[in-house]
């Protein structure tokens, strides 16, 4: 009798169990799963077709959805004939590194035949994202959105969209990128460049064989549009504009901002902006549109990719009409909309700017020419901060740091350039040589940092994007011409200065980021644009362990990929 007295209660009690597990439970944390097969598929544009790696067959990949506060565990399974690491670019992956997956600097890359678990906490963060191939030029078809939504019953700090769309520009190349890189290695020069920009992984009508390679979103009158907007080119800042259509910036790289509303927007490979758009135009078909900017004397894509908002009701014959970007050299266009952008800085979503700096660190950015005997001109181009050009180490940085192996770095990477000089003086073409090796700068943990970049002239002035992995910083001051240590911090703004993982080093100019190192690890920095990257414009911070139970490095996972 008792004894089925207890087997009657036995639902009850579990469904009680269930209840307490509930309430143990934050609201709102979830395990989000993700298969990602990395394989080969054949894919045409502008008339030509030919394999290209993907991820689940999709080009783009396939949209990461979190919520702050989410586990997202993501298994990626290598099916191609390269090598591959993935990184979630913009995620802090607190004391997780392991999960940031930089080839080389975190891990170690998944063979063919192979798999490996990225498992990481979103915490405190909410915004667009995204994730990229992180070895070789991959991400030139390996990329993909990531939209993290705030917490449950947290609303946005501006109105509520109608829908969200997210629009990823990249680049493509009609060859195989990595034969287009090899060949310009072998050369010691650039490779060529993209044969056309994209918008969603589709280069609009004004390419050959591409009307059936166009993105079309339909819109209603009088609604407002959520536009995610991720620059996933390798090589090209873009502008981005909507014909007839002003665009409110709400966001940058995952960090509301204060908004202002603009006819087009500037955004460099790296980079994520969030804009509402309003349905407020006559009803038809508009051309949304892309297109390089570059006010240096090199050579670019300069093509431009559309796509279409077309409001609802309204037929295919009807033909859309082209927005006015800005010029492609358009310098002042770019200086003034990076102006603007502000944080939100509100009590909510403060901006939390270091005052008191404990370390004050000045890189130049340089290209150089190194002897090069099977190269063309018997010399190969190369880039470097401080005249340090980065040597990829053959296994990971964070293993050799944490398992303490010795010979596969140095932590004395200089905390100025060796010389100083008129870095954006006339174009200097003597003494372009640059040093090498895998070097590495050593910071405290907790302690906070200055970094000055600054573009010189060597060869050449070019705007550079430096993305910090691990990390978002401030930028406090940003100007043209050489930083003057003793007038330009007075200009600083440490009120509400933008707050980003990848910032724009303007064309001859520089740029002071300010961040406090509290995330444990060893933490890439690098030019997020692809062929100077390659070309050895990258350095890493080696951020050391705290003193507190949850201030050191987590163990790394039993399926890290060996080297």
């Amino acid at each position: 009798m008792a004894m089925g007295k207890i087997l009657s209660s036995g639902p009850i009690l579990l469904f009680l169990l269930y209840l307490v597990a509930l309430v143990s439970l934050p609201a709102d944390a979830a395990v989000k799963r993700y298969q990602f097969d990395v394989q080969v598929k054949n894919v045409s544009r502008l008339c030509h077709a030919k394999p290209i790696v993907t991820v689940n067959g999709m080009f783009p990949g396939p949209i990461i959805y979190a919520r702050d506060g989410d586990r997202v565990v993501i298994n990626v399974t290598n099916y191609a004939q390269y090598n591959m690491s993935i990184h979630w670019h913009g995620l802090k992956q607190l004391r997780n590194g392991w999960a940031d997956g930089p080839a080389y600097i975190t891990q170690c890359p998944i063979q063919n035949g192979h798999s490996y678990t990225y498992d990481f906490n979103v915490t405190g963060q909410r915004g667009t994202l995204w994730w990229h191939a992180h070895i070789f030029w991959l991400r030139a078809t390996v990329y993909g959105a990531i939209v993290i939504m705030p917490k449950q019953g947290t609303p946005f700090p501006f109105p509520l969209p109608y829908r969200e769309i997210n629009i990823v520009l990249g680049e493509w190349w009609n060859n195989d990128v990595e034969e287009v890189v090899k060949q310009g290695n072998k050369l010691g020069l650039p490779p060529n460049t993209s044969d056309a920009h994209t918008i969603n992984g589709k280069p609009g009508p004004l390419f050959p064989c591409s009307e059936k390679h166009t993105f079309a979103m339909e819109v209603e009158q009088g609604k407002t549009y959520l536009l995610r907007i991720i620059n996933a080119a390798l090589n090209d800042e873009l502008f981005f504009a909507v014909a007839g259509h002003n665009m409110t910036v709400v966001e940058i790289d995952a960090v509301y901002t204060k908004p202002f509303t603009t006819q087009a927007i500037l955004i460099a490979p790296g980079q994520t902006t969030n804009v509402l758009v309003q349905a407020n135009q006559a009803p038809g078909r508009y051309f949304m549109a892309a297109r390089p900017f570059m006010d240096a004397p090199l050579t670019v894509d300069n093509k431009t990719a559309t796509a279409i908002l077309q409001y609802k009701g309204i037929p295919n014959t009807i033909l859309p009409i082209l927005p006015k970007l800005p010029l492609p050299n358009d310098t002042a266009f770019a200086l003034s909309y990076s102006a603007k952008l502000r944080s939100l800085n509100s009590p909510l979503y403060p901006a939390n700017v270091p005052l008191k700096v404990d370390r004050r660190l000045f890189y130049t950015i340089g290209l150089g020419i190194n002897p090069c005997p099977t190269c063309l001109n018997g010399t190969r181009l190369t880039a470097s901060l401080n005249n340090i050009t980065f040597v990829m180490p053959h296994i990971g940085l964070l293993q050799a740091h944490y398992f303490n192996i010795k010979g596969v770095y140095t932590a004395d990477f200089p905390d100025r350039p060796p010389q100083p000089f008129n870095y954006t003086g006339a174009p200097l073409t003597a003494n372009l040589g640059t040093t090498s090796g895998t070097r590495l700068s050593k910071i405290a943990f907790n302690s906070t940092v200055e970094l000055v970049l600054q573009d010189t002239n060597l060869l050449t002035v070019e705007s550079h994007p430096f993305h910090l992995h691990g990390y978002n910083f401030f930028i406090v001051g940003t100007g043209i011409g050489n930083f003057d240590p003793a007038k330009d911090p007075a200009k600083f703004n440490l009120v509400d200065p933008p707050e980003r993982n990848t910032v724009g080093v303007p064309t001859g100019g520089w740029t002071a980021i300010r961040f406090r190192a509290d995330n444990p690890g060893v933490w890439f920095m690098h030019c997020h644009l692809e062929l100077h990257t390659g070309w050895g414009l990258k350095t890493a911070f080696v951020v050391e362990n705290g003193k507190g139970p949850d201030q050191s490095i987590l163990p790394p996972p039993k399926d890290l990929p060996p080297c």
